[in-house]
């Protein structure tokens, strides 16, 4: 009978190797889980020519290239191109801000972890859509697995990075090169690369400040202490007026004073205390929206036209939620103007109402559940994450956040259940 990976590999060897995953890179093996952990040792022994788990383990504990090796075997490279497209449409309303600003630093983007450059790439083409020039701005990019690093500098990509409704950028920023698309020469000087682990004093320690930080999906797979070290990094990273760009089930897992930075962008936070919620609908970090024309240097021929900028954000009111939104997208933006403008128990109602009048949406469940998680109210937030699951079961976010909501209850044994389920499902995507 075959057996598995994790089935060849000791539990007091997956044990110690948690241990030092920990160590280097905060990792929570519980998110991976352990099958996912013994098939990283097992490939990195085998292509060693080592078979004693024992001596593997003390070559880890000196050798920099192995761990290294490891590291790239253990990591999610699960990524693709305007991830949540949102976060990106905020981003080009954000930069406005800034385009039409004399004599003014080129704007500082951090984008940790990196992967293989999806996301930094895509804040790159976003800018330039606004309207922005190269010179205005400029984006670095860490990760700490190398190979994703030599991936992103490649800049080749497959079919998967390429996913949702609107691949129009894919005909403006790439050209085809059999089955894989590579990225413009423009876009890519954009970004600098380069190995980094956020968990080190000195990676924050010896950087300027940056306007923006984007660290997407890293907290959920850390343990508290991992997670806490990152928030203090972040801090130290980012400028007193910077936002940080988190994913979707990551804020209420930071212990820090942070408020959403504007009312359509749950996931987008700036510093401040909890009685600032209410701000006007409309501002970043205090600033109104400016509507930018194209930035002075940017060649119509080189650069695409920018979508057109309304200026304006939409304002939530009760006659809104009577006539309720016609989409999805809409109501995830006035729901989300509301809940920033410390109206939730407004944006349930919405969401309730959406779900009766046009039907069931696993965005629409998701949303929910975040909003009941960040008041505390974990039995309607479980509840509402199990209905996302049941009409989308591969959202693995949706799992990360059970795994949080069962760990919070005192539920460990459920929460690691639901942190493999995540771990199988990223694990299919990244393959597909």
């Amino acid at each position: 009978m075959n057996t598995t990976a994790h089935d060849r590999v000791a539990p007091r060897t997956i044990e110690a190797l948690a241990t030092l995953l920990e160590q280097w890179i905060g990792l929570d093996v519980h998110t991976l889980g352990s099958a996912a952990i013994a098939r990283a040792l097992r490939v990195r022994m085998e292509a060693c020519g080592e078979t004693n788990e024992a001596t593997f383990l003390a070559r880890l504990t000196r050798d920099t290239e192995q761990q290294e090796r490891l590291i790239d075997e253990v990591v999610v490279p699960e990524s693709w191109f305007f991830r949540d497209p949102q976060v990106f449409e905020f981003l080009q309303r954000f930069v406005t801000t800034f385009a039409t600003a004399t004599e003014r630093p080129p704007i500082r983007i951090l984008c940790v972890p990196c992967s293989a450059g999806q996301e930094p790439y895509s804040v790159a083409m976003a800018l330039f859509e606004a309207g922005l020039s190269a010179p205005q701005f400029t984006i670095d990019a860490a990760d700490v697995s190398r190979t994703a690093l030599a991936l992103a500098t490649a800049a080749t990509y497959s079919a998967n990075s390429f996913r949702g409704a609107d691949l129009a950028f894919r005909t403006r920023w790439f050209q085809t090169r059999g089955a894989a698309a590579e990225l413009a020469p423009a876009v890519r000087a954009q970004v600098t690369f380069f190995w980094g682990n956020l968990l080190d004093e000195s990676f924050s320690a010896d950087r300027e400040p940056y306007d923006l930080v984007f660290c997407r999906n890293l907290l959920i797979y850390l343990t508290t202490d991992a997670r806490l070290r990152v928030e203090q990094a972040i801090d130290r990273l980012l400028k007193p007026e910077g936002l940080l760009v988190l994913g979707a089930a990551e804020p209420p897992i930071l212990k820090g004073a942070w408020i959403p930075a504007a009312s359509d962008s749950v996931f987008t936070l700036r510093r401040g205390s909890r009685s600032q919620e209410g701000f006007a609908a409309g501002q970043v970090a205090g600033r109104p929206y400016r509507t930018a024309s194209p930035a002075r240097g940017v060649s119509s021929t080189a650069i695409p036209a920018a979508p057109a900028a309304s200026g304006v954000l939409p304002q939530s009111s009760n006659k809104a939620i009577e006539a309720g939104p016609s989409t999805v997208a809409d109501l995830l933006l006035e729901a989300g103007n509301l809940a920033n403008a410390g109206r939730r128990v407004e944006a349930l109602a919405l969401c309730q109402r959406h779900q009766l009048e046009v039907g069931p949406d696993s965005r629409v469940f998701f949303l929910m559940g975040m909003l009941h998680h960040s008041a505390g109210d974990l039995e309607l937030a479980e509840a509402c994450l199990h209905k996302t699951l049941y009409l989308d079961p591969n959202h693995d976010e949706a799992l990360l956040s059970l795994a949080i909501v069962a760990a919070e209850r005192g539920d460990s044994c459920m929460a690691e259940n639901y942190r493999q389920s995540a771990a199988r499902v990223l694990a299919r995507k990244g393959s597909s």
